[in-house]
């Protein structure tokens, strides 16, 4: 029973990221289509994310309250609304109203960590939230085949298809899955409930290193297809192609991080995520020519930001009470896509400034050698 729930859960997981990330793969054809700026290309990528990140507050909280069964099935049908409606938009200001909405099916990540947690005992939760991590497949997914889609089907027509496909994620949720035999719901009230779960260490430190390595993860898995198209001016499709590579590195990463987790612990995991994170952003510093050397060290960084994913989510299933982890991973979930809103944004202002990433890469690289230093802190604080 807790692999079936395991593997429903990732499903839709993996579907809800997929309409998550349905303007990121498309974003150079919106900036032909409308005439957009650089900047105004990354605040039309990145607001999904915004509203993905604070969004998983309340559906953490939400989560513990009616359960992951039915939070997913809500997720699943009110994201039908902004996932058809973004492929109907044909205007900036429609497409970042709707794009906001859209926002909502990324809030998916904190109802899947709590349901998946209260089905596996302690010593395998890093298994399985890992596992559960494979779901952010979804942006690889849409990376791949939503610009191809839109090739052959047109982009109303593949907004529908996804919508469709939601439906069905969402009835297959309500009819199949289950909330774990020992799963019981908070009764007490959501704002005492956040404001103790802001009073734990644990929580504050989980958002600090979930917001460098999933907000790194995120933010590539978004912006990378212009990254792609301005540097090396590679077709959409074929920069979808790439940014699929990159994801897929990232997110097959995270069942190993949380594995790892298990055995070594979980903040030497991070200690790894981190160090290779900084390298690979400053050998990106330097522009090196694409595929091999660019290519290589863009899948590399997905690697070791992935495994941090994996790593971040064991350290608080060891640190927090069952009773409180959908609480507290609404709102470290929620630093996680703060921290993949801002970079976009930043690399946007950057090439609008300077014509390349260099800058952009540099800070990434400092801001992931900072995570490392802080880990190390933890790591005095925690016996893993």
């Amino acid at each position: 029973m807790n692999a079936r729930n395991l593997t429903l859960a990732t499903l839709a997981f993996g579907l809800t990221f997929w309409a998550w990330n349905l303007i990121g793969p498309l974003s150079s054809s919106y900036t032909k289509q409308l005439g957009l700026s650089p900047g105004q290309q990354s605040l039309l990528v990145a607001t999904p994310v915004l509203v993905g990140s604070l969004g998983r507050i309340p559906a953490g909280v939400l989560t513990d309250k009616f359960g992951g069964r039915l939070m997913f099935t809500i997720i699943c049908f009110v994201s039908i609304i902004p996932t058809l409606l973004v492929g109907w938009s044909n205007s900036y200001g429609a497409l970042l109203i709707w794009g906001f909405f859209l926002g909502i099916a990324g809030t998916s990540f904190a109802v899947g960590i709590p349901f998946v947690n209260s089905w596996f005992e302690p010593a395998r939760r890093g298994f399985a939230t890992g596992m559960f991590g494979l779901g952010m497949g979804g942006t690889a997914l849409s990376a791949l085949f939503t610009p191809r889609l839109v090739d052959h089907l047109g982009r109303a027509q593949t907004h529908i298809l996804m919508a469709v496909a939601l439906a069905v994620v969402g009835v297959i949720m309500y009819v199949f899955s289950r909330n774990a035999p020992g799963w019981q719901p908070a009764t007490d009230p959501a704002i005492p409930r956040m404001r103790e779960a802001l009073k734990l260490k644990a929580t504050w430190e989980g958002s600090l290193l979930y917001a460098v390595a999933f907000g790194g993860f995120v933010a590539f898995s978004t912006y990378l297809p212009t990254v792609l198209k301005n540097v090396h001016d590679f077709t959409q499709s074929d920069a979808g192609l790439r940014t699929a590579g990159f994801s897929i590195a990232g997110v097959l990463a995270r069942p190993l991080g949380g594995t790892l987790s298990d055995k070594i612990g979980p903040t030497r995991v991070l200690l790894i995520s981190f160090a290779g994170t900084a390298v690979m952003a400053f050998v990106l510093a330097f522009d090196p020519p694409p595929e091999i050397p660019a290519g290589t060290s863009l899948v590399l960084m997905a690697f070791f930001l992935g495994l941090g994913t994996g790593g971040v989510f064991a350290l608080i299933a060891r640190l927090v009470e069952p009773a409180r982890v959908g609480t507290v991973t609404g709102l470290v979930g929620a630093a996680g896509g703060l921290g993949g809103y801002f970079p976009p944004l930043v690399m946007g202002l950057v090439y609008s400034s300077r014509g390349d990433y260099t800058l952009g890469y540099i800070l990434l690289g400092l801001t992931a050698a900072a995570a490392l230093l802080y880990t190390l802190k933890i790591g005095r604080d925690v016996r893993d």
